[in-house]
């Protein structure tokens, strides 16, 4: 019977953005033991293992072995790309439900970029292989990275509903301001919208702050049952509600490809099962691996109507520190570090337990939390609440 509420009682990080010296399964351990240290728990009181890993693949169930940690009744490695840490978080829920292990520790770590070596240049030897195929035909094209699939969905959609790059670019400048208040951040320099469109073009319609960062780290948290977190050292952060779409329609045979996401199906889902609507959602922190994205996943959410997602965010006074729709607090992965999903899982829990310090939100009852891999591919939600 599954009885238990589910809570996220630790959060844990390593250094994060341009770090060298350590593997990520030193960042990943690090995370892990600050998660449980932020608990207020001992290692000894985990009997649970989630591990994820970015493009490195350098994080694996030898984690728990590293580590010192034996008995656990729950160890597992996982991968759906950006919306894996969301389905970390998903699975633990579930494990605490039905009983199967009471103090579960999930960890994304990587360790892609390399002293000396430009970031694209990490993402593009990632990719290096030579495609066959179907991908081999586009790539005859130039088609041969993330950045070409998404721009591609992203001129789909200014075609289909006139979204523009001053759209996009209200985006960019937005989660700079929110950067400039968080320590963590990568990028703190303000820019203005001048600035994004005189930034260099990464491939039509994305300049460079379009897109995300890339970060060396990890992030670990602690999912456990909602009454012992309330036990525990910190504020708990409830799981709500959670839900996973994977459209299944790659590049090659998606109709819908950049006009609707996996976030359509998803997010409505979640919000049924955390029993509340986007009208109550108090803060949202949205998977952008490129402006695109945040843009479409606030779309298929249902905060505006199908197609005005860019108008709807460029509007004075909806974004940033002080506006009144609270998007990606942090500065996310355009500002902030890029941890895949535990990008704005991590300023979820922050921002609900109230703090976040100088960028903290008044209203942060209810957080939602996207998380998207591949091209649009997978998507995965969680609605996420104080007690």
């Amino acid at each position: 019977m599954m009885t238990e509420r589910a809570a996220i009682a630790g959060l844990g990080m390593s250094e994060i953005g341009k770090v060298y010296g350590h593997k990520a399964s030193d960042f990943a351990s690090i995370a892990v033991h600050n998660a449980v240290a932020d608990a207020g728990l001992a290692l000894s009181d985990v009997d649970g293992l989630i591990v994820s890993s970015g493009i490195g693949s350098g994080v694996n169930v030898s984690l728990a072995a590293k580590m010192g940690l034996t008995d656990l009744n729950l160890l597992t490695s996982m991968q759906a790309f950006g919306s894996t840490a969301a389905q970390m978080v998903q699975y633990a829920a579930m494990a605490v439900q039905s009983g199967m292990a009471q103090t579960i520790a999930i960890v994304w770590a990587d360790d892609p970029l390399k002293e000396n070596v430009g970031s694209g240049a990490v993402y593009r030897a990632s990719s290096s292989k030579a495609p066959s195929g179907w991908w081999g035909l586009m790539a005859t094209s130039g088609i041969t990275s993330q950045n070409t699939h998404y721009a591609l969905a992203a001129q789909r959609h200014m075609a289909a509903y006139g979204t523009t790059n001053d759209h996009f670019g209200a985006i960019a400048v937005a989660q700079r301001e929110w950067a400039a208040l968080n320590p963590l951040a990568q990028l703190r320099t303000p820019i203005t919208l001048a600035d994004y469109h005189a930034s260099r073009w990464i491939v039509e319609p994305f300049h460079l702050y379009d897109c995300c960062l890339v970060s060396n780290g990890a992030v670990a948290l602690v999912i456990t049952s909602l009454e012992r977190a309330q036990a525990l050292a910190q504020p708990p952060v409830e799981v709500l509600g959670w839900a996973q779409s994977h459209p299944g329609r790659p590049v090659m045979r998606n109709d819908d490809f950049g006009l609707v996401s996996g976030a359509a199906r998803s997010g409505p889902a979640a919000l049924r099962m955390a029993d509340t609507s986007v009208d109550e959602i108090d803060l949202v922190e949205i998977y952008d691996c490129y402006t695109f994205t945040a843009m479409i996943t606030v779309e298929d959410y249902g905060f505006c109507a199908k197609g005005e997602g860019g108008p709807f965010l460029a509007e004075a006074g909806r974004l940033g520190p002080g506006g009144s729709f609270a998007m990606n607090t942090g500065g996310g992965e355009l500002s902030g570090y890029y941890l895949w999903g535990m990008t704005p899982l991590s300023e979820a829990v922050i921002q609900v337990r109230g703090q976040a310090g100088e960028r903290q939100v008044a209203r942060h009852d209810r957080a939602m939390v996207s998380g998207n891999g591949g091209t649009l591919d997978h998507h995965a939600t969680l609605v996420l609440g104080t007690v």
